[in-house]
């Protein structure tokens, strides 16, 4: 378990499937995510229970500091030769948006991929309309690399993707408490 100030981070079990489901299939949590199609709860189940490759994926839960399971979050496209990787999160449970859950999320995932697992850079992909989570990702150190000109097709038109980084002295720079002393 990953413990931040208002989330601990914890691996997926199969009792987060039913919530993720409902999640997946909520067209407001998946307004500014890559999927189209209703996903069932079978095959929610069925990747929830996928063995995965930890040094090439790191799929977590998000808690509160209370136990809610309130969304997911994890480091895919993970390369032990650049020591980067890709970021992902969904806070799935609307009650808990815009209230730094997600920041924190971010912060503990990214301090984690830094410390431990080596990472030198962390990017991200985000829809160029998604102002909310952007004012999250900025927050916790992301800058704007980049811009996909109408790289994904979703609800009857294309969208611009921004493509934002961080770097390991970067975040260290900012987020020095989350930083191990040596």
């Amino acid at each position: 378990m990953l413990k931040g100030d208002k989330v601990i981070l914890r691996a997926i079990e199969r009792q987060d499937a039913e919530r993720l489901h409902k999640w997946m299939n909520d067209p407001e949590v998946i307004r500014f995510m890559g999927m189209r199609f209703p996903i069932s709860l079978l095959a929610e189940e069925n990747w929830v229970a996928q063995e995965h490759d930890p040094k090439k994926e790191l799929r977590l839960a998000i808690d509160t500091l209370e136990g809610r399971h309130i969304g997911s979050c994890g480091l895919g496209h993970i390369d032990p030769y650049t020591h980067s990787a890709e970021l992902g999160v969904c806070i799935g449970d609307k009650e808990y948006w815009s209230q730094g859950y997600g920041t924190d999320a971010l912060v503990t995932l990214c301090a984690f991929g830094f410390t431990q697992m080596n990472l030198h850079r962390i990017s991200l992909r985000v829809f160029a309309e998604n102002t909310r989570g952007i004012r999250c990702y900025e927050k916790v150190g992301f800058q704007h690399e980049g811009t996909l000109r109408e790289d994904v097709y979703k609800n009857g038109r294309y969208h611009n993707l921004l493509v934002m980084g961080i770097l390991v002295h970067e975040f260290a720079e900012l987020w020095p408490q989350r930083w191990p002393e040596d």
